[in-house]
């Protein structure tokens, strides 16, 4: 089976899964410069859709990525795209925010609390993107905490 050229894009989070170290670092980095940099991206009607979007279009290309790469393959780094971006909805414009989201959201998709690494471990495409979304939401309920928390103590 062939990747054709946007699959490899979309689905290597913008080329960084071809990054020989730390590919999920780098496409969780492309996320978030991407939500930084492109004016009205952080708008909820905006961001929610595309999330959507791409969990649909990552269970697909992640599929594919599997046959041709094996089980979960750092190529394949949509996912933590889609994590990170679960990562900031509804967050203050705040870059110490942001950098804060990143950290926190790379420390639960690597160290992978309960019941993210059952969720890795479904088939194809779905096992790819599933503990990512449910790894984005956990990082997304920690972030507003923490800022409900620095708010009302």
């Amino acid at each position: 089976m062939k990747i054709n050229f946007i699959d490899k894009f979309l689905g290597s989070g913008f080329f960084t899964g071809y990054i020989p170290f730390a590919s999920g670092t780098f496409g969780s980095l492309a996320a978030l410069i991407i939500y930084i940099a492109i004016p009205g991206f952080d708008n909820a009607y905006i961001i929610i859709p595309l999330i959507f979007l791409s969990i649909i279009y990552g269970i697909y290309v992640g599929s594919k990525f599997e046959k041709v790469y094996g089980k979960d393959p750092a190529e394949c780094t949509i996912d933590e795209v889609i994590g990170m971006w679960i990562s900031l909805i509804f967050l203050p414009k705040s870059f110490a925010i942001y950098v804060t989201a990143f950290f926190i959201w790379r420390i639960i998709d690597i160290i992978k609390i309960f019941p993210i690494r059952k969720l890795e471990k479904l088939d194809g495409g779905l096992g790819i993107v599933a503990d990512d979304v449910l790894g984005g939401i956990y990082s997304l309920i920690i972030i507003h905490l923490i800022l409900y928390l620095i708010k009302n103590l």
